[in-house]
């Protein structure tokens, strides 16, 4: 991935039917679900009127402990941190515990400062910089009560949230109107998950049944309840099918794999071009890659190899250290490229940097010609729902053409697909602001119009 884009945040729940301890099968679901978040990680256990927590900085593999998954409990949540607001200091480490309250968030919320300040004019006192702490102050407040604190989260704080939430014991799991981030559910006889994506669910070979609806309530507590507390206007964040989620999950009733693979045979038809051989920049692009080089007819191949001991995207602040970053992750297959005319294919440019040193690497290394395909429309607008894009000036879309952008990257040609060949690929209704600049909350809208003119 050349993007430059930051993860999401992973969030996992589990409910034992049967009394049986959880806390082994918090851990495999959040070892599933590290690549969306590799600042932090943590998960709460509830047992006997109190919770057992655990949280550090870092890898999953390397905060918890043999001890850990000892930990006696029947119910508990947990998170993968990417903070897309704040910094990532121990405090802000998810869960939040708070009283009689744990919260795990995956999202953004917009009015954060807003709500900060209301809550702490009602006396309470901010220990981190997380969204989920002011939502556990909410179910605090309202003593626990579950369905009006969700209603009173999904109708005043805006922007995107898919929260696991511990309650007085019980379980409660609710999502924004819109159903940005992703959020699955799967059960067995034994067992009741929800999860960010459905690869969370396999790892303990807890079947898939749904997403959690947006606008939706689950309460469990011995049975499952579902209430819808406002209706339903699905726009689900288009990123999680272009880049962030696992190719090998399913989310919002859609193959990841499958949406991938549709994006690059549209592409295709959307942006032909003569050449020898189809190169995916790792890892995300490979199924869209190996989609166009069939429909193309011509033959797909590994033309960069990437360092698996490279853990999580480099963002550097300057250019040759931008330069040694790329270096650092990838290397260039001469076998492969040498003489051949190249279609290279990424997910998606936000600023450019990375995919420039991409493309003049595959050229060094012998290639005839570098022809760029992304299987995302370009990206003009700041996301304020999730997605670490903050700024209209640091978009080379939002300063440059589609032909000016190609002679920044030294390409031969490039295309981007259509948000028409987007929104077919993915077949259901997506969240499109930072392409269209068309943000569908009132607050956001604001908030980008301040961005716009600061800048």
């Amino acid at each position: 991935m050349s993007s430059d884009k930051k993860e999401e945040c992973g969030v996992f729940a589990i409910y034992s039917k049967t009394g049986a301890d959880i806390a082994p099968l918090l851990y495999k679901g959040l070892f599933a679900l590290q690549h969306r978040g590799q600042d932090a990680a943590g998960f709460a256990v509830y047992n006997d009127g109190r919770f057992y927590a655990r949280k550090g900085l870092g890898l999953v593999n390397d905060i918890f402990k043999p001890e850990d998954f000892q930990i006696k409990g029947n119910v508990g949540i947990g998170h993968t941190r990417y903070p897309t607001i704040g910094n990532c200091n121990q405090c802000d480490v998810q869960p939040t515990v708070y009283g009689e309250v744990a919260v795990a968030h995956n999202g953004h919320i917009a009015n954060y400062d807003s709500i900060k300040e209301k809550l702490e004019k009602e006396g309470y006192k901010y220990e981190s910089t997380v969204d989920s702490e002011p939502m556990a102050f909410v179910f605090d407040k309202n003593r626990g009560d579950i369905e009006k604190s969700a209603l009173e989260i999904i109708e005043t704080f805006e922007g995107a949230f898919s929260d696991v939430v511990i309650a007085g014991g019980k379980l409660a799991i609710f999502r924004d109107r819109f159903a940005l981030r992703p959020l699955v559910w799967g059960e067995t006889r034994d067992f009741v998950c929800f999860a960010s994506e459905s690869a969370a669910l396999d790892i303990n070979n807890i079947p898939y049944c749904g997403s959690v609806r947006g606008g939706e309530l689950i309460i469990i507590n011995g049975k499952m309840e579902r209430k819808s507390l406002v209706p339903e206007n699905r726009k689900h964040c288009m990123f999680e099918y272009v880049y962030f989620s696992r190719p090998d999950s399913t989310i919002n009733g859609l193959s990841v794999h499958e949406v991938r693979g549709r994006l690059g045979k549209i592409l295709a038809r959307e942006a032909p071009v003569k050449a020898d051989v189809v190169v995916p920049v790792p890892d995300t692009s490979r199924t869209a890659a190996l989609a166009m080089a069939n429909a193309f007819g011509i033959s797909y191949d590994e033309g960069l190899i990437k360092n698996r001991y490279i853990g999580r995207t480099f963002i550097m602040p300057t250019q040759e250290k931008r330069r040694d970053a790329v270096k650092l992750k990838l290397n260039a297959l001469k076998e492969v490229l040498q003489g051949k005319s190249i279609v290279l294919v990424d997910d998606s440019i936000i600023r450019g940097t990375t995919l420039k040193e991409i493309v003049s690497m595959i050229k060094q290394a012998g290639a005839k010609e570098v022809h760029v395909r992304i299987t995302c429309p370009p990206v003009k607008a700041p996301c304020f729902y999730g997605v670490d894009i903050q700024t209209y000036r640091e978009l080379i879309a939002n300063k440059k053409t589609i032909d000016e952008i190609r002679v920044h990257l030294g390409a031969d040609s490039l295309s981007y697909i259509s948000l028409e060949g987007l929104k077919e690929a993915i077949g259901i209704p997506i969240c499109h602001s930072c392409l269209t600049n068309e943000y569908h909350t009132e607050f956001v809208k604001k908030q980008a119009q301040k961005t716009k003119e600061s800048e």
